[in-house]
């Protein structure tokens, strides 16, 4: 299928054949008939995307500071790969579109294949033959209507000025100053009207002024100065009763004329992107309540809402976005708003550059609604070959390589483990697998994939691969494992293997039925590191319990992020943590028998982010890991310090290691760049699968290693000491080999 992206290092937009997107848990699969393109939204985008990185510094200069803290903790190199992967990825444009239901989620009963709907969201109603589109985020067009599918497409534009209606509480009679007359303006004074308001506009340009006028305003105006004196006179001096700000512009004239217009204890709402510098004394005398709209409304920004599919009750919540979706939909098939004279400009999905350059101003010419048109039947095509396969689908693969499907192409994947794992020789990648066709083709070009594709049975079917990377969201890992060691398949999972004991049962049930025959290695790449080793086989001398800590300088993350969210990421906890716990199990060369798990008692923004595990080892060794997210990210974000033997070793950030011994001290330095094992990781796990020698981490220390991060979450829970008997659970679930 065919999607509009755009690069975002320099702006470029371009039309790209994709695979069509899976259909998600709680999402609907829809034909997209038609697209808005929300000249405001995507023009503020390509402008950022078109600037050279030191415009994009000038502008962003929060970003400026995380990367100059980055170079400081983890190197100029590491740094610059960072920024190149995220500068890498493409954006996918669009966030207002229509179509058809063409599939739908298990669960999903309110809605129906061959339903016509509006959908929303940004990375959600893109520019894209086929969409994949939470439920919340899609509402039905009324069936008793002739709403077109054209007409549709303005539904998330339109809800975005009622939103901005609804919070500046209009009456009817009331007065409503309506400040920029572009799509939102004009959406808003057809609204405003059909509440009965006495509408007021102003736009600087005349003919957006004049469309204005012919919508169903009262009196427009195209200056400030006469714009004061129409609201003086449609008010007998009062001034209006709210003001919407629907303008797109840097300046901060039209908050500051929106006061001058306002009426005593007026409402006024920004619903367009404005600057903000408010004049105090104007604000301050008529005590005007000043208000910034968020978007559609309720659940917006709320991935509960949103991704999950959890509606609030509209005994609470009467005007969700959804529900304000749908109200707009009503209005369009009462005949109460005319769109169709918005629309300027139509242009079939092929064209799409041809857009961009009139809405960021490159053609020169008058603009206003601007629509993409798309095919009435797109193939749902979720694989697409990008070379020809030098064997048949049928042979499998040479037993001296290792041929590689990937499964999640995030910035992790193609910022890391992909420019490792290309770097082995007997490597082959042959298929990338994502939710989004975008990131799929982005990952499989770059890495010369043979195919891409969004449909994960791709690879597990495929005799071409022999080996699965996992590098999805963390709650898929467990079912991927499963579903590849039924395959045959070796398998590479990023941390954390899974979220629950049950599902480390069914893994290691899974490993075992088929003798042991695969490789399995879970992303504990850290013990792999340079300095690791070094500090490894320095400590290996020692021949008595050690004494190690580990202090993590994590940083704060939203609790809203994914990695929070314990149905998805897990915590960071099973998500982060399990690695520490991995590498201190690697040091003191034994498994854990007992972790007890404490809370920093914090509070606020940090709360359960703040965690200090204490690990007992079967050879009385004893570790200690900090994780901290109340720190500055700026600073060593990692320290090991191990004790034993009269000897000292101290690891930091991987890039300083000082090993101390009899009053001697040696100091290895890698200023410019830090090497955390990823490459060396890969190799190891490579040559095992070529070789047929044993995984370069025993399967039981992987078991260990999440069995005691689970163990660590309970014991957060109960408050008290956990055991730990890996033996013991792996003779529980069928394990009778050595566990190699």
């Amino acid at each position: 299928m065919k999607q509009v992206l755009q690069n975002a290092s320099g702006g470029e937009v371009t039309v790209v054949d994709v695979p069509s997107p899976q259909l998600l848990p709680g999402c609907v699969l829809v034909r997209i008939a038609a697209s808005l393109v929300s000249a405001g939204t995507e023009r503020a985008s390509s402008e950022f995307a078109s600037k050279n990185l030191l415009q994009k510094a000038q502008a962003r200069p929060d970003l400026v500071r995380d990367v100059i803290g980055k170079v400081r903790r983890d190197g100029l190199f590491a740094t610059i790969q960072a920024v190149r992967t995220r500068l890498d990825q493409p954006t996918a444009l669009g966030y207002s579109s229509s179509g058809t239901v063409i599939a739908v989620a298990e669960g999903l009963t309110d809605i129906a294949v061959g339903d016509r709907i509006a959908c929303a969201g940004a990375n959600h109603a893109v520019h894209a033959e086929i969409a994949c589109v939470p439920r919340l985020l899609v509402a039905k067009i009324p069936d008793i209507s002739e709403v077109s599918f054209e007409e549709a497409a303005f539904t998330t534009v339109g809800t975005i000025a009622l939103h901005g209606i609804r919070l500046a509480e209009v009456k009817l009679g009331d007065t409503v100053a309506v400040i920029g007359l572009g799509l939102l303006g004009q959406l808003s004074v057809q609204m405003l009207k059909a509440a009965g308001c006495h509408v007021l506009g102003m736009d600087i340009a005349a003919d957006r002024a004049e469309l204005a006028l012919h919508l169903g305003a009262n009196v427009v105006a195209t200056t400030s100065s006469q714009f004061r004196d129409i609201c003086q006179q449609h008010t007998r001096g009062y001034g209006a009763d709210s003001v919407l700000i629907t303008a797109e512009t840097p300046s901060s004239e039209p908050v500051n004329v929106a006061g001058q217009v306002a009426r005593d204890r007026a409402i006024v709402v920004a619903i367009g992107a404005v600057g903000m510098e408010v004049d105090r004394r104007i604000y301050y005398e008529k005590e005007l309540d000043f208000r910034i709209s968020r978007s559609y409304g309720p659940g917006r920004y709320d991935a509960v809402y949103e991704q999950k599919g959890r509606d609030y009750p509209i005994g609470h919540v009467r005007w969700t976005e959804t529900r304000n979706m749908e109200a707009f939909l009503r209005l369009l098939a009462d005949g109460k708003l005319d769109v169709r004279s918005l629309i300027t400009h139509r242009f079939s999905i092929d064209r799409a550059s041809t857009a961009y350059d009139l809405i960021t101003g490159k053609s020169q010419e008058k603009f206003l609604g601007v629509v993409f048109e798309y095919p009435e039947n797109s193939a749902v095509a979720p694989r697409i070959e990008l070379a020809s396969m030098q064997s048949s689908s049928q042979s499998p693969p040479a037993q001296d390589l290792v041929q590689v499907g990937l499964l999640g192409a995030g910035a992790f994947a193609t910022g890391v483990l992909l420019p490792a794992i290309q770097q082995h020789a007997d490597t082959k990648l042959v298929g990338a697998c994502s939710a989004t066709g975008a990131h799929s083709r982005h990952a499989a070009d770059k890495f010369r994939f043979r195919y891409c594709t969004t449909d994960e049975r791709e690879l597990i079917r495929d005799a071409n691969i022999n080996t699965l990377v996992i590098a999805t969201r963390h709650n898929l890992h467990a079912a991927q494992v499963l579903s590849g060691l039924a395959a045959g398949k070796h398998i590479f999972c990023e941390k954390p293997l899974c979220l629950k004991e049950e599902e480390l049962a069914d893994i290691v049930r899974a490993y075992e039925s088929n003798g042991q025959r695969t490789r399995l290695l879970v992303g504990f790449n850290r013990r792999f590191a340079p300095m690791a080793q070094q500090l490894k086989t320095f400590i290996g001398e020692i021949h008595e319990p050690l004494a190690m800590q580990y202090r993590v300088n994590a940083g704060y993350i939203a609790p809203d992020h994914w990695l929070n969210d314990p149905e998805v990421g897990g915590g960071r906890l099973l998500g982060d943590v399990c690695h520490f716990i991995d590498f201190l199990s690697f040091l003191a060369g034994s498994l854990p028998i007992e972790v007890e798990t404490n809370d920093l008692a914090s509070g606020g923004q940090y709360s359960g982010d703040n965690v200090i595990v204490s690990l007992r080892f079967a050879n009385g060794s004893h570790g200690s890991i900090s994780y901290f997210a109340n720190g500055d990210k700026s600073f060593s974000k990692e320290r090991v310090e191990v004790f034993g033997g009269g000897a000292v070793g101290v690891l930091e950030d991987f890039r300083r290691l000082e090993l101390v011994r009899a009053g001697k001290r040696k100091v290895i330095h890698s200023r410019m760049r830090q090497d955390k094992g990823h490459r060396a990781e890969w190799a190891s796990f490579a040559s095992s699968i070529g070789s047929g020698q044993a995984s370069p981490i025993f399967f039981s220390d992987i078991v260990s290693s999440t069995l005691a991060t689970l163990r660590a979450l309970d014991s957060r829970s109960s408050g008290r000491a956990e055991s730990i008997d890996v033996a013991a659970f792996l003779n529980l679930h069928g394990a009778t080999g050595a566990h190699s």
